[in-house]
């Protein structure tokens, strides 16, 4: 369901988001951008930077207040006769179709932030959905950015919605169908076994908060435990132990951690700890992270690394001025570049 439908049965959101039709399901993996269930989500990243070369994450944590000018404009070209949820869904969809049209051919997958559009109450899940579907027309892999994380029975309900169905007694309920999600490990191992038997059992893959990028990680991450090491290095080695037998052809696992771009200093004593890991690297951009300092990402392989990054490419007309599609296609093109050599 899309969000024209909530409001006009007959019609879509407009031009920038018109291909994602009405009878799409939410969790429809179809296509290239689909898990393929007999090969693991490891091979299949490296496989999809190979291909693309390009470890670039486009990040979308749509700001209501913050969406492109052509975004409100197309948004309310549909009518201004619906609810506020309604009109802002609307421009948050267009919003994103029109950034990942833009900037999509430089990048190997889209990061959704789930609760930018959970906000937004039921019509920012279905566009979050539809999101996901105009990226994978695309052929960008979809990661949830949803760090979610409870007690085994809570987890098992998470998995079935971002990555697996909900059997009903009429029938299975589709999930989002995601490539990969963005998982919190703090409440222990058992908290993290339902989202890897859901994930391994779909190709699907997991990116475990190791080292986060904002400023008040190092309050508890970087503290020392009682017998040696910070909270960060056992939870490598949890992201290790949980992801060897998901290991690849590639040398990749389908589990992967979270790893700041704001904390270079700590990249290559994690990644001694998580030979295996594809890093996932928020913080590019508007939180400080520089590209030229993740190199020991890459000691994994190209795909070792995903430089992810948000405001930094979307908001790219504020700071270079011109028109938004165009800033963050050149700032999307750097960024690739870079990486790129960096990662040879």
């Amino acid at each position: 369901m899309t969000v024209a439908s909530i409001d006009e049965p007959s019609s879509t959101l407009g031009s920038a988001g018109g291909s994602a039709t009405r009878d799409r399901s939410i969790g429809d993996s179809s296509g290239s951008g689909g898990a393929n269930e007999a090969t693991g989500f490891g091979d299949r990243l490296a496989d999809r930077v190979a291909a693309r070369e390009s470890q670039l994450v486009l990040g979308l944590d749509p700001d209501p207040a913050r969406l492109w000018p052509d975004a409100i404009r197309r948004a309310d070209a549909n009518g201004g006769g619906a609810t506020p949820a309604i009109r802002a869904a609307r421009a948050v969809a267009t919003h994103c179709a029109l950034a990942i049209d833009a900037v999509g051919e430089h990048c190997v997958a889209v990061k959704l932030q789930v609760a930018c559009f959970e906000r937004l109450g039921p019509p920012g899940w279905s566009v979050l959905a539809e999101t996901a579907a105009r990226a994978r027309e695309r052929e960008l892999l979809v990661i949830a950015d949803a760090k979610r994380g409870d007690v085994d029975v809570s987890a098992a309900a998470y998995a079935q919605a971002f990555l697996d169905e909900t059997p009903t007694p009429f029938g299975p309920v589709r999930g989002l169908g995601v490539d990969a999600m963005t998982v919190n490990p703090l409440l222990g191992r058992d908290a993290l076994e339902p989202f890897v038997a859901a994930a391994r059992a779909h190709g699907r893959g997991l990116f475990v908060l190791v080292r986060t990028s904002n400023p008040g990680a190092a309050d508890l991450q970087e503290r020392i435990l009682a017998d040696g090491g910070s909270v960060s290095d056992r939870l490598a080695d949890l992201v290790d132990e949980i992801g060897s037998p998901g290991v690849g052809s590639t040398g990749l696992s389908d589990i992967g951690a979270v790893v700041g771009a704001t904390a270079p200093g700590r990249l290559s004593a994690l990644r001694e700890r998580m030979p295996h890991a594809s890093f996932l690297l928020p913080g590019v951009g508007a939180q400080g992270g520089r590209v030229e300092e993740l190199a020991p990402a890459f000691a994994a392989g190209p795909a070792g690394g995903l430089i992810s990054a948000s405001r930094g490419i979307v908001a790219a007309h504020e700071r270079a001025g011109g028109e938004p599609a165009t800033a963050a296609a050149r700032e999307a093109r750097r960024l690739r570049e870079l990486a790129w050599r960096l990662a040879a």
